[in-house]
């Protein structure tokens, strides 16, 4: 009897599951493709183009900074007392040039009238030509040392922040030793990777809605950014392990870029975020 009651219990179920199947509304598929990155942002090292003692560090970790404005400051009197000799050089070959010249002027008149020999003629002409030579390596040396000279100071690049200070006032560096490392304002971008089957239906300047785990306390929402599709891999590469689940780890995946539009302070390198990107075919690009 028992068996019996339980075979009944199987067919009733089996049958509530098939007409559930066919008879209840079934979910539409979604026109949003949902993502997860990284917060990606261009870093650059800052360094002397020069070596010396650093005499001043302008900047903290975290500090803003504006293109071109001074960060670091090396202590500079030897690179001045070499851009001094190299210009008191260019006034000596200057005056040597002119007085080389002046002779030339001389017995070049001489020399038409037949009153010199061509010997005195050519040696006086060589000296010309080479005291000319002489002034304008002379200064080309004022412009490599006044070259020296201006190297001995960092300028940003580009409007960032700095995200380490490397060194200290006292340090001695050498040429391109990184003192600072700076992360630039743009661009912004997440790193993402899109499924095969999903590859086919994002193309570059889709929209894009960017959001991080972080609420916004004046809204009560999570951060919430525009962005577009800019980049999008042309090369297959297996599921990185920082988004690997127990059943992707042999998938391919396509890497893509969302810019951020009009990204602010809030986004930090490294910082997980949601992507979701509209697949409607109306949507307009960026």
């Amino acid at each position: 009897m028992k068996r019996k009651v339980i075979a009944l219990v199987i067919v009733l179920l089996i049958a509530v599951g098939i007409g559930s199947y066919f008879f209840l509304p079934k979910e539409e598929k979604s026109n949003v493709l949902t993502l997860y990155g990284n917060i990606e942002i261009h870093q650059v090292d800052l360094s002397f183009q020069v070596a010396g003692r650093i005499e001043k560090m302008l900047k903290e970790e975290g500090d803003e900074v504006k293109q071109g404005e001074l960060v670091a400051v090396l202590e500079e009197q030897d690179y001045d007392l070499g851009l001094r000799q190299a210009s008191a050089e260019v006034e000596k070959t200057l005056a040597l040039s002119k007085d080389a010249n002046s002779r030339f002027e001389r017995i070049r008149e001489l020399y038409a009238a037949d009153m010199v020999s061509q010997q005195e003629y050519e040696t006086l002409l060589h000296t010309r030509d080479k005291a000319k030579a002489d002034y304008d390596a002379a200064v080309t040396a004022q412009d490599f040392a006044q070259n020296q000279l201006q190297y001995t100071r960092i300028y940003a690049p580009e409007d960032g922040t700095i995200t380490v200070r490397i060194q200290e006032p006292g340090a001695n560096v050498t040429k391109a030793q990184p003192v600072y490392t700076m992360a630039k304002m743009s661009p912004v971008w997440i790193r993402a990777y899109v499924s095969e089957p999903d590859l086919g239906n994002i193309r570059y300047g889709m929209k894009a809605t960017v959001l991080t785990d972080t609420t916004d306390p004046q809204t009560g929402k999570k951060r919430e950014y525009s962005g577009y599709v800019g980049y999008i891999s042309p090369v297959a590469e297996f599921t990185p392990k920082s988004v690997q689940s127990t059943d992707e780890r042999t998938s391919l995946v396509y890497r893509i870029r969302v810019y951020v539009n009009e990204a602010d302070e809030y986004l930090r390198q490294g910082m997980p975020t949601t992507v979701t990107i509209d697949l409607t075919p109306s949507q307009e690009g960026k």
